[in-house]
């Protein structure tokens, strides 16, 4: 007993002297020898756990309580590692370290194929947070500005990402590296949706269209990557009123932890009223929506993250239909919570730590005339990640693992009536694992080696998905790279809840890359082949019977993206110019034969400018957006086959415009913008009758825009600034 009380004497001695002791700050940056910032690199003191890594401007900032002597050391893959001796006496210390690159420095030797990044600009980035803000015709919608990137096809309809051939369900968002269930605002037939998170949010975005990493799966197509903010910068209050909703936001910082609240009501009666409408709304969108995060700083380089988030919406719509009624009603009712947590850190001998947790709820109530139909979704997923950039100089090991639970249940009133329901469910566990390591095989040839593997407790069957990139380095500014991978997806909730007992579909990617980079210019041409297997089919005339489910489908899609980014030619001009090709063919659901699936367009064009007038203190936007014709069913015409029909080409042109000012001494923007401003009449498809005319043809009438044009006027306000922002300088 005395011994263990002399221990507890000792430690708490030993802890008050720490305590006692004076800390110091070490911060400063981290470049390559071009002087570029590298983000991502491991800066600490030897023999010590302290240190910090890098954020995208290649900043660091730590404190430790150590005193005298010591080696701060900065390593990052595919660099030589960096040891300094310094002196630790209580005063802040600055450094700036340059790393120089193994032999022929990597430089572009980055593994670009399939993968288009927005949070490190000398990675060949894309779109960062501002330009999603600033798109013209993407209002503020993550979802909307990716699809003026190649890859992407425009499906006016349905407003969110359908890559290279895929459907909507093929693409996955990730929040901090876990998987969100309901990325996008419940909808219904021909309204487009929104996605649920402000770009605001985000430091970061990586958008892969094919080809991309063993940490993600359940993907056919492509994922959309988004990394949240750290600790905000400072306290502010924000206060934003617009022609379609008011909100107000307040952020508090402190040393290590920030806390920001966020509330939105949204109602576009005013505005439906105002503005002519190709629909009937007997109840206009409305809806309500609040969040709350938190970020602490656990260590010098630990982070936790909690964010949550609730939202209501509600409409009820009608719409033009070809039955003798002339018109069909929907109504929809929506709640959605969700809940992120996130926590990293570093642990010993060069390793690390990225763990998370999240649920979401959803709950939806549909009316489509008289039929009424609720689904409730609620789902748990987990994941841990260790990772060690320091294993060696030339390769890093990731290992993962993730699990999720996810209850989904429907209940179908055919007649609102009759009292006659119909009750689905079902009930799936997953659980998955993934190793991967980039390595550098030469001075000029690096690659990326991974696999992943799923079980699903629902289908009873494994998968095994190997991953495989390659990039080498050309020339001093340009690069080659390839991927190959192996993809794997659980179907649809909707064809879950009819038959339990399918199994994985797969796709297989195959990509050619091409890359040339160069005082703020890029070029970038990706080439790829994609097919697909065990997609699941089923009766379209009787969707409702599960004996008749199967994966007997298949299908392909091939072809060509080219991507060209200029900052340098005008100045206070940035552009870019996205073109894809695209040739696909599948037979899956209720396709009778392989067609040309209706949400492809062979090719799609898009030109996006941005020109900051700095006399006006307006940044000004343009973008032209085009989709050549899309294929339809047309019922009186079976001859010619199936999905043998050609719609309208698709064609926009959006502006938008940012004026900086002061509004009772605080920093204001004032944005305008407008979609389609010259009124063109974009056809999404047509809804046919159900039973032939006297004449024995079907009478149809077209899927349209709700409204001819978009027009959006918003106020934004930020007040309590610490630091005064200039208004001679572009929004960030």
């Amino acid at each position: 007993m005395k011994r263990l009380l002399l221990l507890a004497f000792l430690l708490l001695a030993s802890a008050l002297r720490l305590l006692a002791q004076p800390t110091t700050t070490l911060s400063g940056t981290v470049h390559d020898t071009a002087g570029q910032p590298l983000p991502g690199a491991n800066v600490f003191l030897k023999t010590t756990f302290d240190g910090a890594t890098t954020d995208s401007l290649g900043r660091f900032r730590f404190e430790t309580p150590a005193a005298g002597s010591y080696v701060l050391q900065a390593s990052l893959l595919g660099f030589v590692t960096v040891e300094r001796p310094i002196t630790l006496s209580g005063q802040a210390v600055r450094l700036d370290l340059v790393l120089k690159s193994t032999p022929h420095a990597l430089g572009s030797v980055i593994i670009t194929a399939g993968a288009f990044e927005a949070s490190d600009e000398h990675r060949s980035a894309a779109l960062n947070t501002r330009d999603i803000q600033t798109t013209a015709g993407a209002l503020a919608d993550v979802a909307a500005a990716f699809n003026t990137l190649p890859g992407t096809t425009r499906v006016g309809e349905d407003g969110m990402l359908f890559v290279r051939g895929g459907a909507a369900s093929e693409t996955k968002v990730y929040l901090d590296g876990l998987l969100v269930q309901n990325p996008y605002n419940a909808t219904v037939a021909a309204v487009p949706a929104r996605g649920r998170f402000s770009p605001s949010l985000f430091k970061g975005t990586v958008f892969s269209t094919g080809g991309y990493s063993a940490q993600y799966g359940q993907a056919l197509s492509g994922v959309l990557l988004l990394n949240s903010t750290d600790l905000a910068p400072e306290t502010q209050t924000g206060l934003s009123v617009s022609s379609l909703f008011v909100g107000a936001s307040q952020v508090k910082r402190w040393e290590r932890t920030s806390i920001n609240a966020s509330v939105e009501y949204t109602n576009l009666t005013p505005y439906q009223r105002l503005l002519p409408q190709n629909v009937t709304w007997f109840q206009s969108p409305r809806g309500l929506t609040t969040s709350l995060g938190l970020r602490h700083q656990t260590g010098p380089a630990g982070m936790l993250k909690v964010y949550g988030r609730w939202s209501q919406q509600q409409f009820h719509i009608g719409q033009p239909s070809p039955e003798p009624a002339g018109h069909q009603t929907v109504g929809l009712r929506n709640g959605n919570g969700y809940l992120n947590t996130t926590f990293r850190s570093p642990l010993r001998r060069g390793w690390s730590l990225q763990t998370g947790l999240g649920f979401s709820h959803d709950n939806q109530h549909l009316a489509p005339d008289t039929v009424r139909i609720a689904t409730q979704e609620q789902a748990v997923v987990g994941r841990l990640v260790l990772i060690n950039d320091s294993a060696a100089t030339r390769w890093n090991v990731k290992v993962g693992a993730e699990v999720l639970a996810q209850k989904v249940s429907q209940v179908v009133q055919p007649n609102a009536a009759v009292a006659t329901i119909y009750t689905l469910s079902f009930l799936e566990k997953r659980a998955a694992g993934f190793v991967e390591s980039d390595f550098q095989l030469s001075d000029r040839l690096a690659g990326r080696l991974g696999g992943r593997t799923e079980y699903s407790v629902l289908l009873g069957r494994w998968n095994a998905a190997p991953r495989l990139a390659l990039a080498y380095q050309t020339t001093e500014n340009s690069s080659l790279s390839g991927a190959y991978g192996r993809f794997y997806q659980s179907p649809d909730n909707a064809l879950l809840l009819v038959q339990p007992r399918l199994r994985f579909e797969q796709a297989t990617h195959s990509v050619l890359t091409y890359q040339y980079t160069r005082d703020r210019q890029l070029l970038q041409a990706e080439a790829y082949y994609k097919t697909y297997r065990h997609l699941t089919r089923y009766d379209g005339q009787n969707p409702r019977n599960p004996q008749a489910y199967h994966n007997g489908g298949s299908g392909y899609a091939r072809g060509l993206d080219v991507l060209w980014r200029d900052r340098k030619t005008i100045n206070n001009l940035e552009y870019y110019l996205s073109y894809g090709f695209l040739d696909t063919k599948r037979q899956y659901r209720h396709d009778p034969v392989a067609a040309v699936p209706t949400f492809a367009a062979r090719h799609s064009l898009s030109v996006v400018g941005k020109y900051w007038a700095q006399p006006l203190r307006t940044l000004f936007g343009a973008t032209y957006s085009y989709g050549s014709p899309r294929r339809y069913h047309d019922l009186n015409d079976p001859e010619h086959g199936y999905n043998q029909g050609q719609l309208p080409s698709y064609q926009d042109v959006s502006l938008n415009a940012s004026y900086i000012t002061r509004l009772f001494g605080q920093y204001t923007i004032l944005h305008l913008a407008a979609t389609n401003v010259l009124g063109r009449p974009n056809v999404f498809g047509y809804r046919y009758a159900t039973q032939p005319a006297a004449d024995g043809t079907f009478n149809r009438v077209a899927l349209t825009p709700t409204a001819p044009r978009m027009l959006f006027v918003a106020l934004f306000i930020s007040i309590n600034k610490h630091n005064t922002l200039d208004l001679n300088e572009r929004p960030e």
